[in-house]
């Protein structure tokens, strides 16, 4: 849009004339930078009747989750399958929430860029990750048939321009983030802007120049994300984690238990162990090794899998008791990287692999569980011809494969085929036992090390005096070597997080929002009063005050709307705390403060009324 001079000059002349109005209120061509400037600054309000709120013509459904009620209530709307449109209150959640952010990366000393939402594949060729990603890319050519993604993930362009700008060391520690649109292509998105195939996150970008620095750095993020999330006031776990294609070997998750999560967190309830499922594990139970009775093979069946490169079939042997479903994808990965774990039936796909030319000879591994014990082993790997190691029909021998037998994990421990229950016993405590949760992955923190470095040559000098890690280069030059960047990484969705807030903090009733991201802090209602009422009580609770920051508030003023409807209102759109100007407030000047996260209604007077909601919004 293009504006003429004369009207910027009647805009300003507007603006001017708004800041001086008797009533001193915002209108809705306030964003949230523009709070810390006007309603963030004493006696300053808001008023519904300048705000666009898309509220009623939306029915209630059966067993409503979050996500239903963010549509209802009016903050957002689906424009396509995973895709949304951010409306004036969901807009105002998600600003807060990166002035949030904003403030926790100035903190750790981090600068603010923003990337392109456009990466070109030539690019993540070379760090080998455009087939890693699959069909979730969106992949795209121009009209010059150049090829490019719309990026998830902006790895590669961040350490493309910091190559480019970055070669010494007295540049470094750097830390850069932005805050910008991904794009996933979900084959079934779901859960709102939970899953969604557009969704917005915060990106913090770290190079060091050597091992020591960016492990120093890294627990300086993790810091930060602890204080963000803290100042949410929302139970979340930080849980060990395993980097996945992303890369690196140190990592961390943070999670916000939920029954809708799609994660399963394993924590300790007696110690501070908390994993991810992929990574997490559980102690063993010694067990006795001849208290089976009858035929060894009568104790165990057998799962069967195939590598994803089809040249090796996986046999899991574990006890009858289980099933199928029980069997742990990430305990056997962890041995077998390139396990298929997508397959409902792999027989097919080895008997074609089977039947094709090859001169390579097929392998057959044996992943024997460690309740079994090591007499079911032994019988196993020294009479094979009582088991059904090979499926049935099978087109080849057991004499003609390469067949190996696996009783321990990659760290020796035992191994345990089977996924993690409650009450499976830590392994990090004597006493503790495990409680599996279901979670939503709110933010990840990696240590990257050199992976993106070394693929596009993001290198800096070093005096060769410096160099630790065992990091030096044969080419030297004037006493300094040239060394990989150390890198790392943190995410946290910023989608994500408030259709996770949502759903955490919803009742029958409505949204409830932590303060540090409601739309607005505190809505006043009045009844039957008179504007002036409700002006007065809006500016005495965002007058100063010598103790507490001011009140970000909004009087619904809106015409044409029953007192009941916009109570009803008021708890749907989820403000921390609502003030009502009812019947006590005509008779004798009482107001009624709502505090539904705390269950409170309490009739405040005037006098009591900022110092009353200030302790609620504290603890909220």
């Amino acid at each position: 849009m293009i504006f003429s001079l004369r009207s910027t000059q009647r805009c300003c002349f507007s603006l001017q004339r708004a800041k001086i109005s008797p009533h001193r209120y915002l209108s809705s061509i306030s964003s949230v930078a523009d709070i810390s400037l006007e309603s963030r600054t004493t006696g300053r309000f808001s008023r519904l009747s300048s705000f666009w709120l898309v509220t009623g013509g939306v029915a209630p459904t059966e067993n409503e989750d979050g996500h239903a009620k963010l549509v209802r209530a009016g903050y957002l709307r689906q424009s396509h399958a995973g895709i949304f449109h951010m409306l004036p209150l969901g807009q105002r959640v998600q600003e807060k929430l990166e002035a949030l952010i904003d403030k926790h990366m100035s903190q750790l000393g981090a600068s603010k860029v923003s990337l392109s939402s456009i990466s070109s594949q030539a690019l993540w060729k070379r760090t080998n990750r455009l087939d890693g990603y699959g069909q979730e890319l969106f992949r795209f050519t121009d009209r010059k048939d150049a090829s490019y993604i719309l990026a998830p993930t902006h790895e590669e362009e961040i350490t493309k321009l910091v190559a480019s700008s970055v070669h010494s060391y007295k540049s470094l520690p750097l830390r850069l983030y932005q805050i910008g649109r991904k794009y996933r292509d979900e084959i079934r998105p779901r859960h709102g802007v939970l899953r969604a195939r557009e969704f917005i996150m915060k990106d913090l970008y770290t190079f060091d120049h050597s091992l020591k620095s960016a492990l120093n750095t890294y627990e300086e993020a993790r810091t930060a994300y602890t204080k963000l999330f803290d100042e949410l006031k929302l139970p979340y776990l930080v849980a060990e984690a395993s980097s996945g294609d992303i890369g690196g070997d140190l990592s961390h998750e943070y999670h916000l238990p939920s029954p809708i999560g799609e994660d399963n967190v394993i924590s300790c309830t007696e110690c501070n162990y908390v994993a991810n499922e992929e990574l997490a594990t559980a102690r063993a139970v010694p067990i006795e090794d001849g208290s089976s009775t009858g035929e060894i093979n009568d104790a165990a069946q057998v799962w069967r899998g195939i590598s994803k490169d089809r040249k090796t079939l996986v046999n899991v042997w574990y006890p009858s008791r289980f099933t199928d479903a029980d069997i742990n994808s990430h305990a056997l990965k962890s041995v077998l990287s390139n396990l298929d774990s997508s397959l409902e039936d792999a027989l097919p796909l080895w008997a074609s692999a089977l039947s094709s030319s090859s001169t390579s000879r097929p392998q057959l591994l044996n992943f024997i569980d460690y309740r079994l014990g090591q007499r079911f082993a032994d019988g196993l790997k020294n009479d094979p011809d009582q088991f059904p190691i090979l499926p049935p029909q099978s087109p080849i021998k057991l004499s003609q494969l390469d067949n190996q037998y696996i009783t321990s994990s990659t760290n020796r421990e035992p191994l345990n085929t089977i996924r993690i229950y409650d009450g499976d016993h830590c392994p990090r405590c004597a006493s503790g036992t495990l409680k599996v949760q279901k979670a939503i992955e709110l933010g990840h923190t990696f240590h990257l090390g050199t992976k993106y470095s070394e693929a596009l040559d993001a290198r800096v000098k070093v005096p060769s005096n410096m160099i630790d890690d065992g990091q030096v280069d044969p080419t030297k030059s004037h006493g300094t070597v040239s060394v990989p960047m150390q890198m790392g990484c943190h995410g946290i969705g910023v989608s994500r997080i408030i259709g996770a807030v949502a759903d955490h903090l919803a009742d029958k009733r409505g949204l409830n929002w932590p303060r540090a991201i409601a739309p607005f802090e505190v809505v006043v209602i009045p009844g039957t009063s008179t504007d002036e009422d409700a002006t007065t009580i809006a500016g005495s609770l965002t007058g100063p005050s010598d103790t507490s920051p001011p009140i970000d508030l909004v009087i619904d003023d809106r015409v044409g709307l029953s007192f009941s409807w916009k109570l009803n209102d008021a708890d749907l759109v989820g403000y921390p705390v609502i003030v009502v100007l009812g019947r006590r407030w005509k008779s004798d000047r009482l107001c009624e403060v709502q505090c539904r996260r705390h269950g409170s209604v309490e009739l405040v007077p005037l006098d009591q009324l900022q110092e009353h909601v200030n302790k609620l919004l504290v603890q909220l």
